[in-house]
């Protein structure tokens, strides 16, 4: 396998890089290095050098910090005792985690006596631990959640007195606020940067706030590695990018539908990314119905991790197929031949965009890249004019023909459970609720309610708005708004209380959905924690929940 663009052969570091990952590399068919693989062999002073390294996505970065750390372990150039780990790897999700993991098995398939683990949330913390602990890996890649809870153990702790190298892969998510505080964490708890490890950040993108806060894991003097020309268009600006403008919430699911007539064909590989955990498992769901002719996938952080790791396989396997996701595959992940990424609604930034559009058009295919927007919510539009974003040519067409979709739409709806609906209803107005756009969205937080409550009866097929417990409307900072429709009784707020007959939205016929009026006790909202990294949502943090 090459890259496509005439680079140096494996073959030239016979000699210099150990002949065990040269053959390991042979058995995985590449033949040729990437332009990144080959400058951080080649211009590294040396490969224990601390380095700053920055490439395309889907260029081969892991390769690149793979091969020559593992060669020094192998070579006896990283001194860690037998049974410790020597080579330490953090990523912000666990589905990358894996796929490192993954790419780490098959370079050490060559040898023996060498293992790597991951240790990542969402997993069965038992097993995992006693498996690391009983067979003391090598290299570790871990997420930083489950990388803190193992070494607040003193005895797990040992495990890693030792590491020789520490390498951020996606550093540009590692180093920014949210990330950052457990990156400190983590590095005041193993050996301090003074006896010597080796710091290796790898990013696509190296904003200038990552540059100034590099000298947590970098050692002053470390080699500054890109393969990005000064004057080279970023790849996601090589991608034809489109919106579409709805002009409310509630045509999301006919919207869609619509886009998907127009633009998913039966080899179509497509990726929908949505603003929560929730909100992506209802689209999975519904469309998985008949809203699609395509096969209809799953992943976000409220599966749990073993069906995560499936449904990735399984995807980038695929011939064809639409994978509904939420951020926890928003960065770095490879998953081949996506044709499409369409994102419902908005993004956390303009930076979380990009990424997610990185996702399509990976080594030298071509892909494109839509985002379905409120008129409401185009703020983003303008907020990212430098985004080659424009409108998509037959927007007038996909919002004409969306009404055609309505009446499938809410048959599937129908056969949903409450509960996935309530889920959703509440995680959309938990996002916005904390997330700080409502003024972007030039709504207060009555209208937040009531934009919600029109998305629940006419775009969801609600009965009525879906049930919340008082606790969990307090605790999203909305107590006291009226509109709500509260799961046990009602308030002197005048909100009414569970089990009033609304009319169904969209022009139904009256007849209430399977299940109607029972409610979801435990209020459905995505749990945070601080500026949204709770384990299931995303808040304002995407991958946080991993």
């Amino acid at each position: 396998m090459t890259d496509g663009n005439g680079g140096q052969p494996f073959s030239s570091m016979s000699g210099k890089l150990d002949p065990r990952l040269l053959k390991a590399l042979d058995v995985m068919q590449f033949t040729t290095m990437t332009p990144v693989q080959h400058r951080v062999m080649t211009e590294l002073p040396d490969w224990r050098s601390d380095c700053l390294v920055q490439a395309k996505t889907g260029t081969g970065k892991t390769l690149a910090f793979l091969l020559p750390t593992l060669h020094c372990l192998l070579n006896g150039k990283m001194p860690a005792p037998k049974g410790q780990v020597a080579i330490l790897i953090i990523t912000p999700t666990r589905e990358l985690a894996q796929q490192i993991a993954t790419q780490c098995d098959q370079l050490t398939s060559q040898l023996k006596d060498l293992e790597c683990h991951i240790a990542v949330g969402g997993t069965a913390r038992a097993s995992a631990h006693k498996r690391f602990m009983n067979n003391r890996p090598a290299v570790l890649v871990a997420t930083p959640g489950r990388l803190k809870d193992y070494l607040s153990d003193e005895y797990t702790a040992e495990r890693l007195s030792d590491i020789q190298t520490l390498i951020l892969d996606e550093a540009d998510t590692m180093l920014e606020k949210g990330f950052l505080a457990d990156v400190k964490q983590i590095l005041q708890l193993i050996p301090k940067k003074s006896t010597g490890w080796q710091g290796m950040c790898f990013s696509a993108t190296v904003p200038p706030k990552v540059k100034d806060v590099v000298n947590v894991v970098l050692n002053p003097g470390y080699t500054n590695i890109s393969t990005m020309e000064k004057n080279e268009t970023p790849t996601h600006e090589r991608v034809p990018q489109f919106h579409v403008i709805i002009p409310s919430v509630v045509e999301t699911f006919t919207t869609l539908a619509s886009l998907l007539k127009f633009e998913g064909q039966e080899n179509t590989k497509i990726i929908v990314f949505g603003v929560t955990a929730n909100l992506v498992a209802l689209f999975a769901k519904a469309f998985a119905k008949g809203l699609t002719n395509l096969r209809v996938f799953e992943i976000h952080s409220r599966l749990n991790q073993n069906v995560r790791t499936r449904t990735t396989e399984e995807f980038k396997a695929a011939e064809a197929g639409i994978l509904f996701a939420s951020d926890v595959i928003g960065r770095g992940m490879d998953f081949p031949n996506v044709d499409l990424v369409i994102q419902v609604g908005l993004p956390s930034s303009g930076e979380q965009y990009v990424h997610r559009v990185g996702r399509t058009a990976r080594a030298g295919n071509d892909g494109r890249a839509i985002i379905i927007l409120t008129q409401g919510e185009s703020f983003f539009l303008r907020n990212n004019r430098q985004l080659p974003i424009s409108a998509h040519p037959q927007t007038d067409a996909i919002n004409a023909e969306a009404p055609s979709f309505h009446d499938a739409v809410m048959n599937a709806m129908y056969s949903l459970d409450e509960e996935t609906k309530q889920r959703a209803y509440s995680s959309y107005i938990g996002f916005f609720a904390g997330s700080g756009l409502l003024k972007q969205l030039r709504i207060d937080k009555t209208e937040l309610v009531q934009l919600a409550n029109n998305l629940a009866i006419k775009g969801m097929g609600c009965p009525e708005p879906p049930p919340m417990e008082k606790k969990v409307i307090h605790k999203m900072g909305l107590k006291g708004v009226p509109g709500f429709n509260y799961a046990t009784g009602g308030d002197s707020s005048g909100n009414h209380s569970r089990g009033n007959n609304f009319k169904r939205g969209g022009g139904g016929s009256g007849v209430l959905s399977p299940g109607a009026g029972r409610g979801d006790r435990r209020g459905g909202v995505e749990k945070t924690r601080g500026r949204g990294r709770g384990r299931g949502g995303r808040g304002r943090g995407g991958q946080r929940g991993d």
